[in-house]
């Protein structure tokens, strides 16, 4: 038997390239809320056929991140000032949730995985560079996330996620990086002190320092 560490690593399917670039494309805000697209420009764009493209966007869809508008033509759906409240309650919920669970088997070392993608979210607000920030932050979070490992919170924290980037990427492109602060060196500090509980807080609170932002400077009128 061929043992699996000598095998050569997986094809990952065109249909899961093109899936995860769109999601990319969403997640850091390259397309606006209310922004169409068509299929044949997706397809132009990544230079793939049509069959990828349409079981990319099925799949968004489905997780509530696209809608269709007919004429083969998709939307990155506009954030209403009620879904904004309904994705704030279910995010508030759901990260300290898997913060309490990550803390309880996340090592040293992985902390210190942590620290290091802090470092480059800081150099990102201190230079301006509000994409780097979008993928930074998001890096962090998830990292974190990923030692609960849970896998029925887990999809559903990456589903608000992809609802909420798009909103945003606006407030932070229109205001700038220089009111980014954050909650993670509070965070980190609670991971290695081993108190769960005080790392599920400052996550808390870090999240709703970001929906605060939203409500202080985003008028529900503009859409």
């Amino acid at each position: 038997m061929i043992s699996s560490q000598n095998s050569p690593p997986a094809k990952i399917p065109a249909h899961e390239i093109v899936y995860r670039r769109i999601r990319d494309k969403i997640l850091y805000g390259d397309l606006a809320p209310g922004q169409a697209v068509t299929i044949q420009g997706l397809v132009e764009e990544f230079n793939v056929s049509m069959t990828p493209i349409r079981e990319a966007i099925r799949r968004l869809t489905a997780e509530g991140a696209l809608e269709f508008l007919g004429n083969r033509r998709v939307t990155v759906p506009v954030i209403t000032e009620t879904r904004f409240a309904e994705i704030a309650f279910a995010r508030l919920q759901i990260e300290p949730k898997l913060v309490e669970m990550a803390a309880k088997c996340i090592s040293a070392d992985q902390i210190d995985r942590l620290r290091r993608i802090d470092d480059d979210i800081n150099t990102a607000i201190q230079t301006g560079d509000v994409k780097s920030y979008m993928f930074e932050n998001h890096r962090f979070h998830f990292e974190l996330y990923s030692h609960a490992g849970s896998g029925i919170l887990m999809p559903i924290c990456e589903g608000l996620w992809l609802r909420y980037g798009p909103l945003y990427r606006i407030i932070s492109g229109k205001y700038g990086t220089s009111n980014l602060d954050d909650q993670h060196d509070e965070a980190i500090n609670a991971l290695r002190q081993g108190d769960a509980k005080a790392a599920a807080e400052a996550i808390r609170r870090d999240i709703e320092q970001g929906f605060g932002i939203v409500r202080q400077n985003f008028d529900w009128r503009d859409i």
